[in-house]
């Protein structure tokens, strides 16, 4: 009433005001508790430490299935293969392929690998002298198709002209003057068109009168020419 009287406040807005307060009363009684404090139980104390299983591998599943994974000794890596910098081998692959030249290959790589990088070898190549499984080291060449006996030092010579079918790898140096195209074919990094250029050189100038004159044939680079060099002549 005193209120009423004081602010001049009619009934209906004084009950309204009434609620409100006894609501914010209501509100902060159920606040207050349920934010009063409570009592923490101390954690036990571990004596012990954690057991945490190791992940077994399917090799040891099997071990332990057969007995037999206590005191099996463990493979021997054997020695790495010769790598480069980075992690690389660099090769050298010339001979019979559609692509001859230096190639980069990942350390552990094998010759089926240079071979692969290298376009592979030439249609009626034999591979079967050639160890396409040995890991390749850093620095050596691989010669497909060279003739038996004609691997440089620090490289790899295998695959003649197979089955049967081609013609047979010469002894000796290929003589420029009097070999066929079929000779001529024997030799790495020459096909039957390289052949028939220095046929055809031959017939034109009237022959080779030094080793030297290889490089005036189409298709005969510096270095194409150094690997033919010993094994040619006049």
């Amino acid at each position: 009433m005193w209120l009423q009287l004081r602010c001049g406040l009619e009934p209906r807005a004084l009950a309204a005001l009434t609620v409100v307060l006894v609501a914010a009363a209501v509100f902060a009684a159920t606040h207050f508790w349920s934010a009063r404090p409570g009592s923490v139980r101390a954690p036990e104390r571990v004596d012990e430490a954690v057991h945490v299983p190791v992940a077994e591998t399917d090799a040891d599943v099997a071990d332990a299935r057969t007995g037999g994974g206590a005191g099996t000794p463990e493979p021997s890596p054997g020695a790495p293969p010769a790598a480069g910098p980075g992690g690389q081998v660099v090769v050298d692959v010339s001979g019979k392929v559609r692509r001859p030249g230096i190639h980069r290959l990942p350390t552990g790589a094998r010759v089926a690998d240079a071979l692969r990088v290298a376009g592979g070898a030439r249609p009626g190549v034999n591979l079967d002298n050639l160890n396409r499984a040995r890991v390749l080291t850093d620095g050596e060449q691989i010669i497909v198709g060279a003739p038996p006996g004609q691997a440089p030092a620090g490289g790899t010579a295998g695959g003649g002209t197979g089955g049967g079918r081609g013609p047979t790898a010469p002894a000796g140096p290929v003589s420029l003057n009097t070999a066929t195209v079929d000779q001529l074919d024997t030799l790495p990094g020459v096909g039957p068109v390289l052949a028939q250029h220095i046929v055809d050189y031959r017939a034109q100038h009237g022959g080779f009168r030094s080793i030297d004159e290889l490089r005036e044939v189409n298709g005969i680079g510096d270095r194409r020419f150094a690997d033919l060099r010993p094994l040619v002549r006049p």
